[in-house]
């Protein structure tokens, strides 16, 4: 894993075309995932939320249909396009740098927790999580978005698509390529849905469970504290 101050100037270097890459490579799948987080939660009206790790924000405006979220992000790049897509849509939401590690939150002010695509950049996952438990209400609810390993036929060849061409594709479309690299050995190293299920528990959190989409691309995982 590398350190956080390279995770985060990657982040910072891919932020201007990070949208439109994240469409492309999902083939506009990730729009459907991220509602489906937010379907999953179950909000109710003006709950506080944290989107953790929001990037440029898309999750966060999601959720701001019924909710109130707070989405922070250890990168300024991100945050800012976040901001601006904001207020070009009208759609409100707050928005903080922060890192997911030492949260500057007090005690139980959150109804409800997101992380899309963020807890496998953390360096220390386990304290993330419980930084993430300890800013929720009791009874909070937790979704974390994330990759996963797809079962059956569809495991191969999306092995040899991370291995291969992501980073391949990331270097022709944004001349990063060795973010995409990142991205793909990240996905690749990361716990399989049970072991991140545990590690929710080892947290504090109760009841964890998931969800796969998409053959198991990607993952949903729930929880409550």
């Amino acid at each position: 894993m590398p350190e956080a101050s390279v995770v985060r100037r990657m982040f910072e270097g891919v932020a201007p075309r990070y949208d439109f890459l994240n469409h492309v490579l999902s083939l506009g799948i990730d729009r459907s995932w991220r509602r489906a987080v937010v379907h999953a939660l179950e909000l109710e009206r003006d709950q506080r939320v944290l989107d953790l790790c929001c990037g440029t924000g898309d999750l966060a405006l999601e959720m701001a249909q019924q909710a109130r979220p707070f989405a922070c992000d250890f990168t300024w790049n991100m945050l800012t396009r976040a901001r601006d897509k904001s207020r070009a849509r009208g759609i409100p939401i707050r928005v903080a740098a922060a890192d997911a590690l030492s949260l500057p939150f007090p005690n139980g002010v959150f109804d409800a927790a997101t992380v899309a695509f963020g807890v496998r950049n953390l360096a220390d996952m386990p304290a993330g999580l419980r930084e993430i438990h300890r800013v929720l209400v009791p009874g909070g609810k937790l979704a974390i978005l994330e990759f996963s390993h797809p079962e059956g036929w569809l495991r191969k060849p999306y092995r040899f698509y991370l291995k291969t061409l992501l980073p391949r594709l990331g270097d022709l479309l944004s001349r990063r390529g060795e973010a995409y690299r990142y991205l793909a050995e990240s996905i690749m190293g990361f716990p399989d849905p049970d072991t991140l299920v545990h590690l929710m528990r080892d947290s504090g959190f109760d009841n964890p469970s998931y969800q796969r989409l998409t053959g198991g691309i990607v993952a949903i995982h729930r929880a409550t504290t």
